[in-house]
């Protein structure tokens, strides 16, 4: 099993170039089972998540090429096996966006309730309660969603919580219902939103686009398309934490500025300097941190992507903050992991209560979710002696190289691989 061997290193300083958004791109390849054309998908980040969704649309009997660098292309015109099994999806919570354009597609599908982070209740109803709405017949018996449908129907959706992954399986599965869907109570992430222009791009009808209120016209059929995946915005604000922590100066292309706009706005607060073009930032601190209180939100509210990120940061920052988490109820593990390493927070119910420390301590720390696997390397970075950062297959789920993006900018990391 990998891990990182991190040693403060002094500042950041250099390029480093932002890969494709993994929650965009997940749900883009799996909107490829909405047609029997080829999608041909670029800027894809090669992580664990998108080889095992490669691996499950492959076991569907969907053709899938890759260059192993940023191109998939996807063809669903043979798929055969519209049950994917537990065994397939038990690492990555995203495999419930087989359901929706499958069911469309093919009027049936069989797909276990799916894994992933362990960082709270993430429940998989809002997306049964909308496709029986839209006439689909769903049974949940011994661990697996089982749903069938000759066609679906165009319905008037409102959704009791907004939920990302919800949002996607629905729109998905709307783009080829009998008529017209409304879903109320959307999310906007801009992953939802690259989602759905891929979605029109390949034939879909949709109109209300970044809002909380999408309108989708069924159509016949879609057809394939070219389409370049977002910039992932959380890969970005984790490095733009570590340059700020760091005290180093990086420029960051291949970015989206745009879609994070409150992260940026919290680093301006913390004392960064920043300038932006449309597909880079430039970050520069030239002093310690100085702390800043966190509530996350849906989008566009501030990300729980980031908090654990921000949490770090506030840890060595000149003051005390406050970290309010709003999305997921356990969403603080890398707390014990973080007070290990020198730092000082206090955690009641679901509020984290910060004093910045001047310095922290190499250790040995453990990753328990994907985050919480980045605040750590981190952290790392500004701390005295060694890191050891163990359990980073969560990390190899969301980002791509880590070890070698931050070596080319000066960090002192190297990933170990040791024999089990």
């Amino acid at each position: 099993m990998d891990k990182l061997k991190i040693v403060g290193n002094g500042p950041l300083n250099g390029e480093i170039r932002i890969s494709g958004a993994k929650n965009a791109t997940l749900p883009i390849m799996c909107a490829a089972l909405l047609t029997d054309d080829t999608l041909a998908l670029s800027n894809v980040p090669m992580l664990k998540d998108v080889k095992t969704t490669i691996e499950v649309l492959e076991k569907m009997g969907a053709d899938v090429q890759s260059n192993q660098q940023d191109k998939v292309d996807i063809c669903c015109a043979s798929i055969h096996d519209l049950a994917v099994s537990y065994d397939l999806v038990k690492t990555m919570r995203a495999s419930i966006l087989i359901l929706g354009p499958t069911l469309a597609k093919f009027g049936e599908c069989q797909i276990s309730l799916p894994g992933g982070c362990t960082i709270g209740s993430r429940p998989v109803d809002q997306h049964i309660k909308g496709l029986i709405a839209m006439g689909a017949e769903v049974n949940v018996e011994h661990g697996y969603i089982k749903a069938k449908a000759k066609r679906l129907k165009g319905a008037h959706i409102i959704m009791d919580m907004v939920t990302v992954t919800g949002t996607e399986n629905l729109l998905m599965a709307a783009t080829l219902a009998e008529g017209v869907t409304i879903l109320e109570n959307a999310a906007k992430e801009p992953e939802v939103v690259d989602l759905a222009n891929c979605l029109v791009a390949m034939g879909a009808r949709i109109e209300g686009i970044g809002t909380g209120v999408l309108k989708i016209y069924g159509v016949d059929k879609l057809h394939g398309a070219e389409y370049s995946i977002l910039a992932d915005r959380i890969e970005t604000g984790t490095f733009l934490c570590a340059v700020a922590m760091t005290k180093g100066k990086v420029i960051l292309k291949n970015a989206h500025p745009e879609s994070m706009q409150f992260v940026l706005d919290k680093l301006l607060e913390a004392g960064a300097l920043i300038e932006t073009g449309k597909d880079w930032i430039l970050i520069e601190m030239k002093d310690r941190p100085k702390p800043v209180d966190i509530r996350t939100l849906p989008y566009p509210g501030f990300p729980t992507d980031m908090q654990a990120q921000f949490m770090t940061m506030n840890v060595i920052a000149d003051g005390s903050s406050k970290i309010v988490e709003t999305i997921f109820e356990n969403r603080f593990m890398h707390v014990p992991e973080l007070n290990r390493m020198g730092a000082n927070i206090e955690v009641e119910g679901n509020t984290a209560f910060v004093k910045g420390v001047e310095r922290l301590s190499g250790a040995k720390v453990m990753a328990t979710d994907l985050r919480a696997s980045a605040s750590l390397v981190i952290a790392g970075l500004v701390a005295d002696g060694i890191t050891y950062v163990e359990r980073i297959y969560h990390l190899d789920r969301g980002y791509e190289k880590i070890e070698e993006k931050l070596g080319n900018v000066g960090a002192n990391i190297e990933r170990i691989t040791v024999s089990s």
